[in-house]
């Protein structure tokens, strides 16, 4: 399967800021992939250099088989770019910049952008100064999709979509991956990762932590325990054989006790703390 994104050591610094350190990995084509890791982990500095708005120390990237340094114009013609904040002319009326958006790329797309405004319920009609932040971002997805492109680049595209907007965000994602598309999804809600994409890439720090599967990132055999006994209330997380736990809790006078499955924050949190996985 061919690699619609290939990144090889890519370095970017900040001076004594924290950017990007030797990050590698590769996107396959008709791939939903998450890119997720806190706030500060370096995935905007890692699409930003992707799309060669930024320039960077070390490394080099391919999007869709070009340099993305050499040949960023001609790959920004083949992406559809939905940054975390967009910014419209507050003046302008949402048909007038959806219409600018295809006009600056030479294409008529007139039909698709019909068909994305009315699934997401989007007011043409009006300026963009009278709209919501939710609406705001319903005008930046169908920039970024009308002129249906190969690969889709989402920098947190969900904040501030309701949660219907925000699974119908996701089944046109879905519909156009069907259709041949790749879409690369930076993101730190975890449970989009989880119910969409079929592999991720962990970030933290601005380094690559780990890259699979995400059935098996979100693989674990921990438990949440919560136990009330002898007069307190503890809470937390074991990893070990569930017999001994209840040995351990048999000497202790019980009130409540609840074991259960842990939480897909639970799951994910390991990747974020401690020593980085080789």
């Amino acid at each position: 399967m061919t690699d619609v994104i290939r990144i090889d050591n890519l370095t970017k610094t900040y001076g004594k800021k924290r950017g990007v350190t030797d990050l590698s990995l590769a996107v396959k084509e008709g791939e939903i992939f998450g890119f997720i890791g806190p706030n500060g982990a370096g995935k905007s500095t890692t699409i930003r250099s992707m799309l060669g708005f930024l320039n960077f120390e070390k490394g080099k990237i391919e999007i869709l088989g070009k340099d993305s340094v050499k040949e960023h114009t001609s790959i920004l013609k083949e992406v559809g770019y939905m940054p975390s904040e967009a910014l419209f002319y507050p003046a302008m009326k949402v048909s007038e910049v959806i219409k600018f958006a295809a006009d600056a790329r030479g294409l008529d797309c007139r039909e698709e952008a019909a068909m994305l405004c009315e699934r997401l319920n989007l007011d043409t009609g009006k300026r963009i100064k009278e709209l919501s932040l939710g609406n705001r971002k319903k005008v930046s997805i169908v920039c970024a999709m009308q002129h249906k492109p190969k690969l889709f680049i989402f920098d947190e595209p969900s904040s501030g979509l309701d949660p219907l907007m925000q699974n119908t965000f996701f089944e046109l994602i879905k519909e156009y991956v069907a259709k041949g598309a790749t879409c690369f999804l930076s993101t730190h809600v975890l449970s989009e990762v989880s119910r969409y994409c079929d592999r991720a890439a962990i970030m933290r720090e601005g380094r690559l932590i780990k890259v699979d599967k995400v059935d098996n990132l979100t693989e674990s055999t921990t438990k949440r325990v919560k136990v009330t006994a002898d007069g307190a209330h503890e809470d937390y997380l074991y990893n070990g054989d569930v017999n001994e736990l209840i040995k351990k809790l048999a000497g202790k006078n019980l009130q409540n006790l609840y074991i259960e499955e842990p939480s897909l924050e639970d799951m994910f949190m390991h990747f974020y703390e401690g020593k980085e996985e080789k």
